[in-house]
């Protein structure tokens, strides 16, 4: 099962947050609000998730929203690791 502190302690490692990190909840935003969550962040998260969880995520699952908050990436990757897919 996939927990929410493993999922925001890997958002802080990709973002190169420090203990920032730990300061998340769930409705924490993530687009638009933090400076470090650019694109380039966005597909490194994407592949970091991938890896970590053995999961596959395809182009059209993908959307701003899914990335909306903390609780939103942590919703999507749970699903998927529940889904097997």
């Amino acid at each position: 099962m996939v927990e929410f502190d493993e999922v925001r302690q890997l958002i802080g490692e990709i973002l190169q947050l420090g203990g920032r990190a730990q300061k998340f909840t769930p409705d924490t935003p993530l687009l638009g609000s933090i400076p470090e969550f650019d694109s380039m962040a966005v597909v490194t998260l994407i592949n970091a998730v991938e890896e970590r969880f053995d999961i596959m995520i395809a182009d059209d699952e993908i959307s701003a929203e899914t990335f909306e908050t903390v609780g939103k990436v942590y919703i999507f990757i749970r699903d998927k690791v529940i889904a097997g897919t």
